[in-house]
């Protein structure tokens, strides 16, 4: 049992530095991927994660694989998604969640054509899938970094956004700055999916945001248990992600996200709340109470 947990990260440095990558990106991924739930933004991360991928394929044809340019170039035309579909929610009838799925669209479609006119079908593969186990040393700073300023951000501006959540008239009248707690927020899940697009992909990464977030509303109901719940799910998969693709040679972003999808199915059917074991057989409820 030894040799199968510890071995892999003990032998293999690239083990470890994913392990550290996945780590950091489920402890930050926890909290957001929580608000986003509560918001009821789930598609949300979704769609800016596919807009990461035009922004993220202009700096690799300016510059070629090289990570500041691809961040920079994916952060930007993310946070210009997230600005444009608030922007076409507030100065239209449209819901926010229309004008997301419409922009990200339109990005994924850029993105793809960008790539397969200037790459090859590896670049593209790497660009949508990640490759958590190349990461280098400028690779982890980021994510590390993009890990701290989340949990900094978030403990300063978490009450706000928590009562947006409930009450956003009440947050209007006390003059809570609901707004502006909106875009930083948004600013936040643009910022962490750009950490986490070379490790898991632009497709791959929202997975390990925001299943689990939806694992961990069937265990409670308490805003910060949930975001400890999910931040510990998301660790978790992370680690036993890459087990499972070192011992079954898989690949390793697609292995962290369905670790992640398999506790999401096992709290669906026997979490302590709302789950279908309570749906099914109530005398367990009643029980708890």
């Amino acid at each position: 049992m030894h040799d199968f947990f510890l071995q892999p990260f003990i032998e293999f440095g690239f083990m470890r530095r994913a392990l550290v990558a996945c780590v950091a990106l489920g402890l930050a991924f926890g909290p957001v991927g929580t608000l986003l739930v509560l918001r009821r933004m789930s598609l949300a991360g979704d769609a800016i994660s596919h807009a990461v991928l035009p922004g993220a394929a202009i700096g690799y044809i300016l510059v070629g694989v090289s990570l500041p340019a691809m961040g920079i170039g994916g952060f930007i035309a993310a946070a210009l998604m997230a600005m444009l579909a608030s922007g076409v929610a507030r100065w239209t009838s449209q819901k926010e969640d229309s004008s997301l799925a419409a922009f990200y669209l339109i990005a994924l479609a850029l993105g793809v054509l960008l790539i397969s006119l200037n790459g090859s079908s590896i670049d593209l593969l790497h660009l949508l899938f990640g490759s958590v186990l190349a990461l280098d040393t400028d690779s982890l700073i980021l994510i590390a970094g993009t890990t701290s300023v989340t949990w900094l951000v978030l403990a300063i501006i978490w009450r706000p956004l928590l009562i947006e959540c409930f009450d956003p008239v009440f947050l209007k009248s006390a003059n809570g700055h609901g707004a502006l707690m909106h875009q930083l927020f948004m600013l936040l899940v643009v910022l962490n999916l750009v950490a986490a697009f070379q490790a898991l992909g632009t497709l791959m990464a929202v997975g390990l945001m925001m299943l689990p977030a939806t694992a961990a509303r069937y265990w409670t109901h308490d805003s910060g248990m949930l975001a400890a719940v999910s931040s510990t799910v998301g660790a978790f998969s992370g680690a036993a992600g890459l087990l499972l693709s070192y011992h079954a040679n898989l690949p390793s972003g697609p292995a962290i996200v369905l670790v992640a999808g398999v506790i999401y199915l096992i709290s669906l059917l026997v979490g302590t709340r709302d789950s279908l074991r309570l749906k099914w057989w109530p005398t367990y409820k009643h029980r708890e109470n």
